[in-house]
């Protein structure tokens, strides 16, 4: 994905909105990340940057490449189970950009393409 793209800037934002509020609620952190979700964000943010879909990348959910090493993609679900609901109250538009482009570029099953 284009690192100077409006979506991947969009992917980085909210995984970084997801995850301040994780840490912050979880870790007691202010202000910045604690190690394990600094190492959290950087390897996301690898992972995106490496993403074979580009601008029309599903979201992760939604992907049938799952390309996050198993436990990185354990941390990544319960980030996004706790922060999910929560961006909603905080950042209702980045949520919704969020919601909105997993529906648009959800990708086909073999049912759908036939």
């Amino acid at each position: 994905m284009d690192p100077n793209s409006k979506r991947f800037r969009d992917e980085k934002k909210t995984m970084l909105v997801m995850l301040e509020l994780y840490c912050r609620d979880k870790h007691g952190t202010e202000g910045k990340l604690c190690p394990a979700c600094r190492n959290l964000l950087d390897y996301s943010m690898e992972r995106l940057e490496k993403c074979p879909f580009g601008a029309t990348k599903p979201t992760c959910s939604n992907c049938h490449v799952h390309c996050y090493r198993p436990e990185m993609r354990e941390q990544v679900k319960q980030v996004m189970r706790y922060s999910g609901p929560r961006l909603l109250k905080g950042h209702p538009i980045l949520a919704l950009k969020h919601v909105v482009h997993g529906i648009v570029h959800k990708p086909k099953t073999k049912k759908q393409n036939a």
